[in-house]
Parts: C-alpha cells; structure tokens; sequence
C-alpha cells in the first residue's frame, strides 16, 4: 500500500525522495468536458501534481443547499486516470480572485469579522460544510485511509478509485495575511483530520515573518508563496522551519488583471529563470497558475487597491488566462515552451507530447439580437420577493449573491432640489428619477450631478461588481450600506428587491419572459436572439457598443462583460456550442450599442 509522507528533508513515497512538480488548475474555472485536455497539457508541461480549490459559496448557495459536490470527486478522479497527484485546498477561504474569497455571501453578512475566527458560530457552519465536501476527498487519498491500494502515484491507471490521487491537504489558505488566530488554525487541523484525512496537512502563507507565524501550524508543514527570489523566501522560511522539505505552494508565474486597468503581463524568460532558481534550491513548485481558465457566471472577485488592501475597489475581469503557460482556451504559450525546458531537466524520463488544440468555431457568426424585455419586467419574472424596509437592505439581507437589487425611495414634496448622494454604495448604481435616467453613481462618486426636487420617486438599480477576496475588507457587504440622503436628510420607506444571478439558471423561466421588438433608444435590459453554427469549437463572444453586464450562451452563464476593459471578448468553451441555432442572452445594464441592430460575434 503507498505512502506518501513529509519527511525531514523530502516529500517521500514509499520511502523513496520525491519532488513535486505541481500545478494549478481549478475545476470549476474550466468546462468538464475539457478537464482531460487541460490536465494532458499539465503532464505535458511537465508536472507531476495538480493543485486546486475548493469554492465553497459555489457549492452551498444557500445555507443546507448544496449544488454539485460531486464534481469535486469528478475531477479528483480525472486527475488520477491522467496520472497525476493531487493537493486539495479546501479552504474555507481560498482567495483565489474568487467572489468573496470563497466564503458564502450569508455566513459573511451575519458574521463580519468573526468569520476566519475561532466564533463557534463560524466553525460549526465550517463543520457541517466539510462533513459534506471531504468524503469527496478522503475516498480517494493515497495511501492508507485512502480508497484501497495500487501504485499510489503518478502513472497509476485503472477504472477503480484506488489509490488516490490526493497526497496533501490544506489548513485554510493564506492566513498569516489576514489573523493570527492560532486556535482556529489549530481547531481547523482537528476538524480535517477528525473527518478522515490521514494524508499530510500543510499551511501556505507570504514569506515574510508575520505571515508565517500567524498563518502556520505547530507539527504542519508550512510553505510559502512568492513570484520571484527564491532563496531569500526559504532562507525566512527555514528560520521558522529548521526542517521538513521546501515548497513554494504559489509560484506566481503570471497575475490576474482589473476592469478598467491595463493588462498584467510577465516576461516568459523572467518567470522560467524564477522557476528554475526554486528548482535549483532544491524545491518543490506549484505553479500559480498552470491554466487559469474563466470565472464562468459572474464568480470573479475584487480586491482593494492601496499598501493596506483598503483603498477603491479593483474588480477582477471575468478570464482568469492569469497570463499562465496554458492559456485561457487551452493553448500553449511562450511561457509554456520555457518552462518544459526547464521543468524536463528534472522529470523522471522524457515528457509526453503536447496535445493538440482545442478545436475552434469553423466559420465567424454574428447574430442579431432582435428580443428585448425591460429590466422591470425580468425582476418580476426572476426576482425575489419585494419588501418594504425603513433603511435601504444590503445584498446580503436580501439573499443577492451575484446579481442585482432594485431600491426606490420617494423624496417627498414639495421641496426645493438638494443634491441626492448615496452613502456606502457598494458599487453602482443607475439612477432613474420620476422614470427619466439621471446618472450612474460610484463608492468614488455618491452624489447624481443634478440636484432633485421633492415630489420625486427615485429608483437605483444596484449591482455587485464583485466581493473583495483578499485583505481586511473581505465579506464586505453589497449594496446601499448606508443609506440615501437628499441634502443631509436620510430618505426612509424603502423598497427593494434583489435579482440573483443563479435565477438565469432555470431556462425555461428565462425563455417565458415576454419580449418585444429591440427599442430605439437600446434601453438597459435583457436581448434575446439565435446565432447560426457551423462547425463548433472554442470560439471567442464579443459585444462592440454594448456598456456593461452579463452573457449566457445555450444557458451557459460566460460572465461579465464591461467596456472599460481591457477584456473584450468572452471566451465560450467549444462543449457549448452545438451545430444549428444557440440561444444568446444579454442582460444589459446601462445601454446597448445604438444606431443599427443590436448585435454580438463569434469568432
């Protein structure tokens, strides 16, 4: 039966020293269909592991309602048949540019700053979580405790679930950039190890003092993060930990890039010579990432800009390609060639082919959109329930994850006009007055341009651009936090109703909206329209002249789209598509493209 193990200077398999050659590539960043691909150009790039999260809002929506764990099994499983190990990091929080770091909308709402805590509000909601995941994890580790016995690494074949792939587990994610709560830490090793995982646990944090000491473990492993200087990471590393084998656990080989921002890019040669100076220190790597993928459905996250992760809110694109060596569509890059040079000078025999790319689209299509139903009529078709509420409810109240919440207050009359501003925007919102649009306001610009006379009734349709995911504002809540003032007068008597994402999930509610003709003015809302395929494959959806929201392709939610940039097409997967008619769906938030058809491209 194999063994994997931690030793005093190695990773050990059966006794035998063993480097870990990972990668990251997360499952639920790439379409099913195409996981076998993906973890093919990983073995081809020559990695012997696969690191992945585990997002738990993307799993349990709603407290006691879990959707598709099971997947974390799934690919687990395709990781084995491609022989390959696998480190799972469960969180509960993983960062990861992921909305709201992982943690579910309505534990952070209640919770605030007790979340990451040892709060036995939150352990027990972390508890019952994990009670849920692990069993995906647990029935297929390596080793004893594992599914059963067999070749316990990388190359083992077979249909059953024996042994593995899983050889290590993560205690929460980053931690010593956050707290310094040892007790959690430590409650958090009890909990994974008390549900059955016998394969070694291990921490991750910067490779600075206060990071390592607040986020490690006593008996863990601990390993460090860093995109560049290698031996001054481990040298801080081995003043805490004299022994036990090096790893950088997140190589950062590329970053992830903002709207409104220019693109991140990193020199292939610099990140292959990074690479090699971990390798020559005689390391273990995880490259962060390996393949990126998308953040399918509107999932990207935000940070915070400024020295303390607290300054204007810096909102993820929706590709996560993170300028890695497999890009977004599943291609290979410079950076990939590079890097096979590098890592096959410590493969154990020579690195399988690189595959072929993913087929692509055969013949550029593009559609009109020629259906339309005003943002009024598709809440009260998906929408939540409408209250009445004395101070403007968040996100978090209302049961918003992603998505969208109406609020309308009344300025009441007569009056002379004052400046209307909110306070605590979190993070937009488009202004009607008396049914006339007055502007977009920001958490930068709260205050609309003209001011509003009393009688008026006000509507603000406001929309997440994304939960931060790392640093002292995550779990921030959305919405109008603070309330809205005309002058200095608090406006009460509000009422509101949210309009999740995840309600464009049920087709057939989306399909019974009644929609009309596209109007004149290209007004806010959602188009509706067929595009004709001929010979599918990856293709790429651009939107020219359309402002800012979301897309869905045959049901299949692509994400946002925004054009401010500096993303301009959205990648739709080739297991999408399907020869002959694709139902296209934007709902558009400020205005579509006017002067023509409302139109969208694949290519």
């Amino acid at each position: 039966m194999a063994e994997f193990r931690v030793g005093e200077d190695d990773f050990e398999v059966d006794g035998r020293p063993v480097r870990l050659l990972s990668g990251a590539l997360h499952y639920f960043r790439v379409h099913e269909a195409q996981w076998d691909h993906r973890l093919a150009m990983l073995r081809a790039l020559g990695l012997n592991c696969v690191e992945t999260y585990v997002p738990w809002n993307l799993h349990e929506p709603r407290p006691g309602e879990f959707r598709d764990v099971a997947a974390v099994g799934r690919f687990l499983d395709a990781v084995r048949a491609a022989g390959m190990w696998a480190i799972v990091r469960p969180g509960p929080y993983i960062c990861a540019e992921w909305e709201n770091g992982g943690l579910p909308h309505w534990l952070t709402g209640p919770l605030g700053s007790r979340v990451r805590t040892r709060d036995p509000e939150f352990l027990a909601a972390v508890t019952r979580w994990f009670e849920v995941l692990l069993p995906e994890v647990t029935g297929r580790q390596v080793g004893p405790g594992g599914a059963g016995s067999g070749t316990g690494g990388p190359g083992g074949q077979g249909g059953d679930r024996r042994p593995g792939p899983v050889i290590m587990v993560q205690v929460e994610n980053e931690y010593g950039s956050y707290g310094s709560d040892g007790v959690y830490l430590r409650h958090l090793a009890g909990v994974l190890t008390d549900l059955g995982v016998t394969v070694p646990l291990f921490t991750s944090d910067g490779p600075e003092d206060h990071m390592i000491t607040g986020g490690s473990v006593p008996d863990v492993l601990a390993t460090v993060n860093f995109g560049s200087h290698a031996a001054l990471s481990f040298e801080t590393l081995r003043r805490h930990r004299a022994k036990g084998p090096l790893m950088c656990m997140e190589f950062w080989c590329g970053w992830f890039d903002h709207w409104g921002a220019e693109p991140v890019v990193r020199d292939p040669r610099d990140a292959a010579e990074a690479l090699r100076e971990i390798l020559e220190c005689g390391a273990s790597v995880n490259l962060y990432m390996a393949h990126g993928g998308t953040s399918f459905g509107g999932w990207a996250g935000a940070n915070r800009g400024g020295e303390l992760h607290d300054g204007p809110l810096q909102p993820d694109v929706t590709s996560y390609d993170y300028d890695a060596p497999v890009d977004e569509r599943g291609r290979p890059t410079e950076k990939f060639r590079l890097m096979r040079d590098v890592l096959a000078e410590y493969a154990d025999g020579p690195l399988p082919e690189v595959p072929p790319a993913p087929p692509v689209l055969a013949v550029p299509v593009t559609a009109e959109l020629d259906g339309w139903a005003p943002l009024d009529t598709v809440l009260e078709a998906l929408g939540g329930p409408e209250g009445w509420y004395a101070v403007p409810p968040t996100f978090e109240e209302l049961d918003v994850d992603r998505g969208l919440v109406r609020y309308a207050v009344t300025v009441p009359g007569p009056r002379e006009p004052y400046p209307l501003w909110v306070r605590g925007l979190q993070d937009r919102a488009v202004v009607a007055v008396d049914g006339v649009r007055a502007g977009v306001l920001t958490e930068e610009s709260p205050a609309l341009a003209a001011p509003v006379a009393g009688h008026a009734r006000v509507e603000l349709w406001v929309e997440s651009l994304g939960r931060v995911n790392y640093g002292p504002r995550t779990g921030e809540s959305k919405g109008i936090t603070g309330g809205v003032l005309h002058e200095r007068q608090f406006l009460h008597g509000v009422r509101a109703r949210g309009l999740r994402l995840d309600a464009f999930d049920e087709a057939d509610r989306v399909r019974a909206i009644p929609v009309g003709p596209v109007p004149a003015d290209r007004a806010p809302g959602l188009y509706r329209g067929v595009v004709d395929v001929r010979g599918v494959g990856d293709a790429g959806l651009e939107l020219p002249g359309w402002t800012r929201g979301f897309v869905w392709v045959n049901g299949f939610a692509l994400g946002r789209y925004w054009s401010v940039g500096p993303q301009r097409s959205l990648y739709v997967p080739g297991p999408v598509l399907r020869d002959g008619g694709n139902e296209v769906w934007v709902l558009e938030l400020e205005g579509a493209p006017e002067g023509g058809a409302a139109r969208v491209s694949l290519s």
